[in-house]
């Protein structure tokens, strides 16, 4: 099995980088959408610590009484821009 082949390596390395590169163009769509996912993520996080601040003791820091109905609330319409929602019980069984 003989394989000729008459070009060198450096040869084919050269004629593989030459390629002119097209310019890479950022789409403003894409950055929103990026933007949006964070500041989502920023919310979850924020409202996720809030609700566990709340029915967690951490002995250095004193423990709020607050009513998480609103921060719950806030958590689960911010899991429902992710596509997360809360399973529903059937109570007919």
């Amino acid at each position: 099995m003989d394989i000729e082949n008459t070009e060198t390596p450096e040869k084919i390395v050269a004629s593989t980088t030459n390629k002119p590169e097209k310019p890479f163009k950022e789409d403003p769509e894409e950055k929103f959408a990026l933007l949006s996912t964070f500041i989502r993520l920023g919310i979850l996080v924020w409202a996720g610590g809030i609700l566990t601040l709340t029915y967690v003791t951490i002995p250095w820091l004193p423990q709020q009484k607050i009513d998480p109905t609103f921060i719950a609330s806030v958590f689960t319409s911010t899991l429902t821009t992710f596509g997360v929602q809360a399973a529903k019980r059937d109570k007919e069984k």
